[in-house]
């Protein structure tokens, strides 16, 4: 008896090689997992196996009232973040992820979902690593022996699609385990035993100056649209992406949200409801220049840590479940010091009651604490060597100093203050000219926390 999972009575034999349909730039990318695994490709295609997907072969139909389907997004396997390594000398944060990924797919199993769906960003990059390849290969693996009949769905997101449309997608390699991936072009779907129709958009299909329409297809009960775009006016104005390429944003009228019976968005990496039948799924860990932000964001939104969804759906009726996935190490964002008027030993004093206090401590976790009003001359006499401890024993830490605004005088002896940076952008994005649609308002906060996230990256 074979060491593969049997293959049940009255269904399709599993394939156990490789398509001769191979485009011609997969080549490559299917060379390089053999050699990944130590085999030759004749061996590695008799460890694939791949079925057809027996919802969509013609069978008989049965009239599915329920239909589960399990929502992921915005993986970002590859995503390296800080110099702390694993002792096999792998980035930590690269390894948290992808065991963030691993934890997603177990609960995913556990759940027995009849469709999994990841809406956008399964890499952080177009071109992500040889072990980030493997990695999401033996995820993709486990889903299709462990629930061949649960059709998987996977769409490009904005981080690893192709800006060339001559460059092929890797995600198009996953194809050869039975994944149904629309890296470039929509994808539309049938599934008849579960009455189910699923329309499967990339990011790089809404780029163009002609867009798909985005309407149900057939008289399936179930019709499901899978995006990876941000909708306007659904993510928090400050942390809202008003600056990406033209055509990025989706207004609701485009998606008609109420003729479908879900739509599974990826994107942002904050789970959110936009309706009752509209989810973000939300990221599966912290993998955004300014997690800070997203903290904060989630805080408002009274969550904790990250998830997928379990989505099911019954007649006219949905339900969206959040599934969480334990986080490796704790984000802690401490409350802000003042240090107007405070020497440089009860600061250094400060800040170690500040980093103490939470009870998650610092040990392998990534903490920052931001502390005001802090001159020039405070900041060199601090207790370095107490900050290069905290340093050592968290995983990250961030100590953000900031200094005193600056005054000086203007005109002929008059007092005056010299603008800061982010003031100029303000006062500069207040006066400039703007189509009438544009929200003022909305379009300097977003001006003014870009800045924001620049100043934390570039000090991280």
């Amino acid at each position: 008896m074979s060491g593969g999972p049997s293959t049940p009575p009255g269904r399709p034999v599993p394939r156990t090689c490789w398509p001769s349909s191979v485009p011609a730039w997969a080549g490559p990318y299917r060379s390089r997992l053999h050699r990944l695994r130590g085999e030759s490709p004749r061996s590695s295609a008799a460890r694939i196996r791949t079925r057809p997907n027996r919802l969509a072969s013609g069978a008989a139909t049965r009239h599915s009232p329920l239909v589960k389907i399990a929502h992921l997004a915005d993986i970002h396997l590859g995503f390296r973040q800080f110099h702390r390594q694993t002792p096999a000398g792998i980035n930590q944060r690269e390894t948290d992820v992808a065991n963030a990924f691993r934890a997603a797919v177990d609960g995913v199993i556990r759940a027995r979902p009849d469709v999994v769906i990841i809406a956008g960003d399964l890499f952080h990059s177009v071109r992500p690593s040889n072990a980030a390849i493997l990695f999401a290969f033996h995820q993709f693996q486990r889903l299709r022996e462990t629930l061949p009949d649960a059709p998987v769905i996977l769409v490009g997101g904005n981080h690893d699609t192709p800006r060339s449309t001559e460059t092929g997608s890797i995600l198009e390699l996953y194809t050869q385990l039975g994944v149904h991936v629309a890296a470039q072009q929509p994808l539309r779907l049938h599934f008849a035993e579960l009455d189910l129709s699923v329309l499967a958009v990339s990011y790089e299909a809404l780029m163009g100056s002609e867009r798909p329409v985005l309407r149900p297809d057939g008289s399936a009960q179930h019709q499901v649209l899978v995006l990876h775009r941000e909708i306007e006016g659904v993510l928090p104005v400050p942390r809202a992406s008003m600056l990406h390429e033209a055509g990025a944003l989706l207004r609701q009228e485009d998606i008609g949200p109420k003729e479908w019976s879900y739509v599974a968005l990826g994107h942002y990496h904050v789970q959110h409801e936009v309706a009752a039948n509209e989810w973000y799924a939300g990221a599966l860990e912290y993998v955004t220049m300014n997690p800070w932000g997203e903290l904060q964001d989630e805080s408002e939104r009274g969550l904790r840590g990250k998830g997928w969804l379990l989505v099911e759906l019954d007649g006219n009726r949905v339900r969206a479940t959040r599934q969480p996935v334990p986080g490796a190490r704790h984000l802690i964002d401490l409350d802000p010091l003042d240090a107007t008027g405070r020497s440089a030993e009860q600061l250094s004093a400060d800040i170690e009651a500040r980093v103490r206090a939470p009870a998650a401590g610092l040990e392998g976790n990534i903490v920052r604490l931001v502390v005001r009003n802090v001159p020039r001359h405070i900041a060199r006499e601090l207790d370095h060597a107490a900050i290069r401890s905290y340093k050592a024993e968290a995983l990250h830490f961030h100590l953000d100093l900031r200094r005193p605004e600056a005054s000086r005088r203007v005109g002929v002896g008059g007092p005056g203050r010299r603008q800061t940076l982010p003031e100029q952008v303000e006062d500069y994005l207040t006066r400039r000219p703007l189509p009438a649609e544009i929200d003022r308002a909305a379009f300097v906060r977003a001006g003014l926390d870009l800045i924001e996230a620049t100043e934390r990256e570039l000090a991280e």
